[in-house]
């Protein structure tokens, strides 16, 4: 996994806590940490989240490291 898929990663976790404190409680933690006047900088996180979750659809189409390495073993002779 590259340095880009685990931030977006981390983002989309971030993401599912909020969507679970919105979920479980009616707490909206993106909005209370970043509202306030003005509503640009939740709507940012909310697309970062977005745009990190269309991005790591490509995770579920990479082989996996572990099965690979596995294929690469010389047989032995």
């Amino acid at each position: 996994m590259n340095t880009w898929q685990r931030i977006a990663l981390a983002i989309i976790i971030i993401g599912a806590i909020n969507w679970g404190l919105v979920g479980l409680f009616q707490f909206d933690l993106v909005a209370s940490i970043f509202g306030g006047v003005s509503p640009l900088p939740p709507r940012i996180i909310y697309a970062l989240v977005g745009l990190s979750g269309l991005y790591c659809i490509t995770l579920l189409f990479k082989p996996n490291e572990e099965m690979v390495k596995e294929r690469k073993v010389e047989p032995i002779s």
